[in-house]
């Protein structure tokens, strides 16, 4: 049996994830059809989601050992430069799919495999360091923006808790969309950082010159009363994450009076990636990258991630 380097969730713990972590030798990706490809990883970044599978959430016992991993680019067979994309068909999950590294084994391995269909080509001119910051974290955030929050149809937008993956894609992408864009972050620094990013950055819970069109929320209970606040008659308040919490008070008669749009999403379609990587070829676009480790160094970067302190993506070069 063939053998390949690895990072994968050998058991869980809920106190100290990287407990959990693994570096060491795995089976060579298996093809579940015969319409799987085998990508040879050049890059990958991380996202919470591999902290999350740390801890046990989303995987059972019974799925150990699992390679993490969302997001990569690499080689193809035929030997083109690709993006993977990382959904994957599941009949068998409520939501009809699963990401890389939920059923299927992930991305933060010397290969990995996939769907011929979820292989989508990299523009010249971008890096596989680079575009493997977008399948999870800029994808949401771009559907975020234009699929669900019709951005085209304002010119303000709040961004709540930049700093993390999916919230600093945003401001870049609203910014390079031509919007008026508020940022909140709770440390100053990163405000300093938000607002050379184009945005204007302000503490959470501040009052905003204006309300507006969109707001994207990752924060959860933390600040969604401010992004109810912050939201003119008819905006959007679109919701992909819940750091600081699931269960947030919501005024309803704000919703019906003011008539707002609270939409939920989650990463996005194999065309919106590619519309996302054209987009960001074309207006001169680079992922904001936090740090980049050797794959020899994973489980530093893991600990970068899990330190609060990351602004932007932590990524991994598999060549070093």
């Amino acid at each position: 049996m063939r053998i390949m380097r690895a990072a994968f969730a050998s058991t869980f713990d809920a106190d100290n994830p990287l407990a959990a972590l693994t570096v060491g030798d795995r089976p060579e990706p298996v093809h579940p059809a015969d319409d799987w490809v085998t990508v040879e990883v050049r890059a990958s970044s991380l996202n919470r989601h591999d902290l999350w599978s740390l801890v046990g959430v989303g995987l059972s016992a019974e799925q150990l050992p699992m390679i993490l991993g969302c997001d990569a680019a690499g080689i193809d067979p035929d030997g083109n430069e690709v993006l993977v994309y990382p959904v994957v068909l599941d009949p068998a999950d409520p939501r009809g799919v699963s990401i890389l590294s939920e059923k299927f084994q992930g991305t933060l391995a010397e290969r990995v495999a996939v769907p011929r269909g979820n292989l989508v080509p990299v523009p010249a001119g971008l890096s596989l360091t680079d575009v493997a910051c977008l399948p999870t974290a800029w994808l949401t955030a771009y559907r975020m923006l234009t699929d669900r929050g019709r951005v085209d149809e304002g010119d303000a937008v709040l961004v709540q808790g930049a700093g993390g993956g999916v919230a600093t894609a945003a401001v870049v992408l609203a910014v390079a969309m031509g919007k008026r864009v508020y940022a909140t972050s709770r440390d100053a620094a990163k405000r300093d950082r938000i607002a050379a990013l184009g945005a204007t950055a302000v503490a959470p819970g501040a009052r905003l010159p204006e309300r507006v069109d969109v707001v994207i929320e990752t924060v959860g209970a933390a600040t969604f009363d401010h992004s109810m606040k912050s939201a003119r008659p008819g905006a959007r308040i679109v919701v992909s994450g819940a750091t600081s919490g699931h269960e947030p008070k919501v005024n309803l008669r704000r919703v019906f009076a003011l008539q707002l749009e609270i939409l939920g999403t989650s990463m996005g379609t194999p065309a919106e990636l590619a519309e996302l990587l054209a987009f960001c070829a074309d207006r001169g676009i680079r992922p904001v990258v936090d740090s980049v480790y050797g794959f020899s160094q994973v489980a530093d970067a893991f600990a970068r991630l899990q330190s609060g302190e990351v602004f932007g993506k932590v990524v991994l070069d598999h060549t070093r």
